[in-house]
């Protein structure tokens, strides 16, 4: 029996999700919470073979929900399911420890061919993904700037993009807004930008946002 842990702020879309999951006589979904911190709670002693996570949440990204588990000793494998396309999130995601990233648009034969692979110990990704990941493995950098930012970097670029002001941002994102105006004056420099126009000029050319 393969034991399975949901994490998605939608209660309908996991209900879908669970249904998907139930039709396979082997796959028991023991966990159901719409928060990181429900996730980490929820999980925490108990044995869990795959952890179906979304990476916006309400509480905490998904990639930090991630990088907790680890930090506490969590085993199961880590399927993101979100709604963002992989070429925003994906390669970060594999990086920060999870097994595999699937697009909630997927088909749901999809999902349990994702599951039962992460669950063997395999990751699940894209062919486009795959040879990106064999490409910086053989020693090669194929990063485009952006994706060279730090995580936290990387929210604050996209949140920018958004419109949201440092003050708005540092509330979504539970930090100082010194801090926020830190990160926003590193990842313009990384990224070699100098005004917020050129800024999300560059986040719509690379579709960093939907």
């Amino acid at each position: 029996m393969l034991h399975i842990a949901l994490c998605d702020d939608h209660p309908l879309f996991r209900e879908g999700v669970k249904r998907i999951l139930l039709r396979q006589p082997d796959f028991q979904v023991d966990e159901d919470v719409g928060t990181g911190a429900e996730l980490l709670a929820g999980v925490a002693g108990r044995h869990i073979d795959v952890i179906i996570l979304d990476i916006t949440l309400p509480d905490m990204n998904g990639l930090d929900v991630v990088k907790a588990l680890q930090t506490a000793g969590c085993q199961a494998a880590v399927l993101i399911l979100s709604m963002h396309p992989e070429e925003q999130y994906a390669l970060r995601a594999l990086k920060a420890g999870a097994s595999g990233y699937l697009q909630k648009e997927s088909v749901p034969d999809d999902l349990v061919t994702a599951v039962r692979r992460v669950a063997e110990g395999s990751r699940y990704v894209t062919p486009t993904l795959a040879e990106r990941l064999a490409t910086e493995l053989g020693g090669m950098d194929p990063r485009l700037p952006h994706e060279r930012l730090s995580d936290r970097e990387y929210e604050v670029l996209r949140l920018l993009a958004l419109g949201k002001g440092v003050k708005e941002i540092a509330k979504d994102l539970m930090l100082k807004s010194p801090t926020v105006a830190t990160y926003r004056a590193r990842l313009m420099a990384k990224l070699g930008l100098t005004t917020i126009v050129d800024l999300v000029r560059y986040v719509l050319e690379h579709k960093l946002i939907e």
